[in-house]
């Protein structure tokens, strides 16, 4: 089996909150870029086997990995032998990393036939990673809380150009969070996205662009050059550091 999972950006990101568990709590809409993909190929095997080729993974067990353990423990799947060939920019707020276990869980439930719905692979997901429940339904959504509350919204972007710009620098998740500052904003990220896509260069923000832009202003850069080539709407995705473009087609 072989299947692709996909990139997504964020259309808005309000960092609300530190929670008492040490994370936070967010606001923003995901939307699947589905031109940008890792190439997953699955299929069952005497022993368990996982490997890779492409951009290089960071050391330690992989998220396909854990998924596979996850569902081998409570339904005793057999063994198989995964290989991903990375496509998708690692450290770049595009959660290829959280795309690639969800589309993990999602062939292993049809490999097996475990017959699992989409709600129970979301479960499966949440334990994986905060972004990862969002890529088993894999349609533009509105996601809150650390990830795992997700309403599905009325969204296209079918007649509009989304550029990817990978400047080749890797921020670490935890990083981009001891960095931001918690706030609750004056516009919601939902009432924006209902705003003509003109209107979103002044309102759409994402929070973790204050902080990084400070550190890295080359970014702040690439973006003031996206406006420059006739931009829409430009935006950090993610807590970086991919800059994403929409244009007119």
């Amino acid at each position: 089996m072989i299947v692709y999972p996909n990139a997504k950006i964020n259309l808005g990101l309000n960092v609300l909150r530190k929670r008492e568990d040490g994370y936070h709590d967010i606001s923003s809409v995901f939307y699947p870029v589905k031109e940008c993909v890792d190439i997953l190929e699955i299929i069952k095997s005497e022993e368990f086997e996982f490997t890779n080729s492409g951009i290089e993974i960071p050391d330690g067990e992989n998220l396909c990995e854990k998924a596979w353990k996850l569902l081998h423990t409570d339904f005793g799947i057999g063994n198989v032998t995964i290989h991903l060939h990375k496509q998708i920019a690692i450290g770049a707020g595009l959660g290829g990393g959280s795309s690639d276990a969800s589309f993990t869980l999602k062939s292993l439930n049809e490999l097996f036939d475990l017959n699992l719905n989409n709600k129970e692979l979301e479960k499966y997901a949440l334990r994986l990673g905060a972004d990862c429940p969002f890529f088993i339904d894999n349609t533009p959504k509105l996601v809150e809380g650390i990830g795992e509350k997700m309403t599905s919204i009325d969204l296209d972007l079918s007649n509009y150009e989304i550029r990817l710009v990978n400047p080749d620098i890797h921020i670490s998740t935890k990083e981009a969070y001891s960095r931001v500052v918690p706030r609750i904003p004056v516009l919601e990220v939902e009432k924006i996205i209902e705003l003509p896509i003109i209107e979103w260069k002044e309102k759409l923000k994402n929070d973790f662009e204050e902080s990084i832009f400070l550190k890295h202003p080359e970014l702040r850069e690439l973006k003031d050059q996206l406006y420059k080539e006739g931009a829409i709407y430009a935006s950090m995705s993610g807590s970086g550091s991919v800059i994403f473009s929409i244009k007119y087609l």
